[in-house]
């Protein structure tokens, strides 16, 4: 907070003139100063309050004949940063000519950081306005003054870069022993105070659970849910409205999971998840399958039940969610994202596609897959299990590899840690490097278990009664569903949808026993939980694209 000028009258003499360093060169009246106080936020048990800082500069003009408070200005922030409003205005003030003195209680009450110190000092030496401290023999009006002055900022940027560094080094302790490291709690938490564990907030834990219910249940987008929230009066973390970059820091936050993540520190299960590992994958995968950012912005809305299946033949992007305003109606399409943000004449010239026509068509593809699909799927896993067959041996030789690899890495962390500690390498050379080696180890396990799934897991064919029940749901949405449900079921039962010179091309997924259940009683849609496994369609679809 910023003061306002203080109109005071001079002083008294105490019957001795000034000593003629108190007076800015050229002048003859009183030295006119203005005195700045800062309370950092850090400061709470620190005695630089305020009113001390105020009372201490106050005396220490009164000590100085012919020194006159003509302004003064506070702020309450850190001091790492000069975007403070009462700093603005006293380098306002300075540059209107209004004081000649800038008087501080501390070096690092005017700035934590050297660099800030030093374009600070030169914007106030450009007014031909000092800088003085009322506890450190600093003063700029000459060079030792302002030798003395750098030397002070110089240690107040390395107090502050300590306490960050303790700081850091307290959160990451907490955060290996499974507690929450700091900073804001995630939704759908409280911070135990006696434990400092994350424990499930009463009013937040269920919304929470009913996010990744609507993202992964229902298939609805970032910005659709975050639509939802908002108009069933659910306030967020912070009180206020929900957006779909909210939305989607919740569904990537393994907090949910119950555990910990704080920069190299990684605890499982450390407190009470609100979500099962599986529905999170489930979300990890479906934000995937979504595509990139384009994409995934564009599937926000549930308008477009193809976006993010269908990829440019031409120029690689994805297709999206367009539309135009006709005199009677509204005409949706699919669009080439290059085209949609370069236009028509762009490097893409791919043709848009009637969005009605196509979603229709692929939705009657996949009945008609599933009304026949029994023997279809019958050939397709035969063929699958013959190709995994003949991959078997490169991928137990890949396996190998890897183990290999990972072995290699784990051991060079070993190494860089006895270096560390035996203070051979400090931590400018080791930390870095170790940080490169985990994600490079965690990379590596992360394949080797991709492979070892691979090689223990065979292509099966559904369970009985699913491909009739997908085929009963298929008919159903198509009779009566509502645009969430049909991009649910598109979503879940198609791995991509490919453009060529003979039309389009929807490719199929195997459908497994948990895809499609029957619809809720509760009125919500159905639970499609996405399947892995993708086979091509032998049919195509009689559609040409269209300009």
């Amino acid at each position: 907070m910023a003061g306002k000028p203080i109109p005071t009258s001079p002083p008294k003499r105490r019957g001795r003139s000034a000593p003629t360093t108190t007076q800015p060169e050229g002048s003859t009246g009183p030295c006119r100063v203005c005195i700045y106080i800062r309370r950092s936020t850090d400061d709470e048990h620190q005695p630089f309050s305020l009113l001390a800082q105020r009372t201490a500069l106050r005396r220490y003009v009164d000590n100085n004949p012919g020194w006159v408070i003509v302004c003064e200005f506070e702020d309450d922030a850190s001091g790492a940063t000069t975007e403070r409003p009462g700093l603005k205005k006293a380098l306002d003030a300075a540059k209107a000519g209004m004081y000649d003195v800038l008087l501080v209680y501390r070096v690092d009450r005017f700035s934590r950081s050297l660099a800030h110190f030093v374009d600070l000092a030169a914007t106030l030496d450009a007014a031909n306005v000092r800088v003085a401290s009322a506890t450190e023999p600093v003063d700029t009006g000459g060079a030792v003054g302002r030798m003395m002055l750098q030397f002070l900022a110089v240690f107040a940027e390395y107090e502050r870069n300590m306490i960050i560094d303790r700081v850091k080094s307290g959160m990451t302790a907490k955060a290996s022993k499974g507690q929450w490291a700091g900073g804001t709690r995630p939704y759908g938490y409280l911070v135990n105070p006696d434990t400092q564990r994350l424990v499930p907030h009463p009013d937040e834990a269920p919304i929470l659970r009913d996010i990744f219910r609507l993202y992964t249940r229902d298939r609805l987008g970032t910005r659709a849910i975050a639509t939802d929230l908002n108009a069933r009066g659910v306030p967020n973390r912070t009180g206020k409205k929900w957006s779909g970059h909210t939305i989607n820091r919740i569904l990537d936050n393994p907090a949910y999971l119950g555990d910990i993540a704080y920069r190299d520190v990684y605890v499982p299960d450390a407190h009470e998840p609100l979500i099962d590992r599986d529905t999170f994958r489930r979300a990890q995968d479906i934000a995937a399958a979504r595509g990139d950012v384009q994409t995934r912005r564009a599937m926000s809305d549930s308008d477009y039940y193809l976006t993010g299946l269908l990829t440019c033949p031409r120029c690689g992007q994805r297709y999206i969610g367009t539309s135009a305003k006709g005199r009677t109606r509204r005409y949706r399409y699919y669009t080439c994202f290059t085209r949609t943000r370069y236009g028509k004449h762009a490097t893409c010239t791919a043709p848009r596609l009637p969005a009605d026509d196509l979603d229709h068509m692929i939705l009657k593809a996949l009945l008609d897959f599933y009304t026949t699909a029994e023997p279809v799927l019958a050939a397709m896993i035969q063929r699958a299990h013959t190709q995994h067959d003949t991959t078997n041996d490169d991928r137990r030789a890949e396996l190998t590899a890897i183990a290999n690899q990972i072995t290699t890495t784990e051991n060079a962390i070993d190494r860089y840690h006895t270096a560390f500690e035996n203070g051979t390498m400090d931590d400018a050379t080791a930390g870095p490097r170790i940080r490169e080696l985990r994600q490079r180890l965690a990379q590596l396990q992360a394949r080797h278990t991709e492979l070892d799934a691979g090689l223990t897991s065979q292509p099966a064919p559904p369970p009985p009664g699913t491909v009739a029940r997908i085929r009963d749901h298929l008919s159903t949405i198509m009779a009566s569903g509502t645009a969430t449900e049909r991009k649910a079921a598109i979503e879940t039962l198609i791995a991509e949808v490919q453009l060529t010179d003979q039309g389009v091309v929807p490719v199929f997924k195997i459908p497994t026993d948990t895809t499609m259940p029957p619809p809720e009683t509760d009125g919500g849609t159905s639970g499609v939980p996405p399947v892995r496994t993708m086979v091509r369609s032998v049919g195509r679809l009689g559609l040409e694209p269209r300009t």
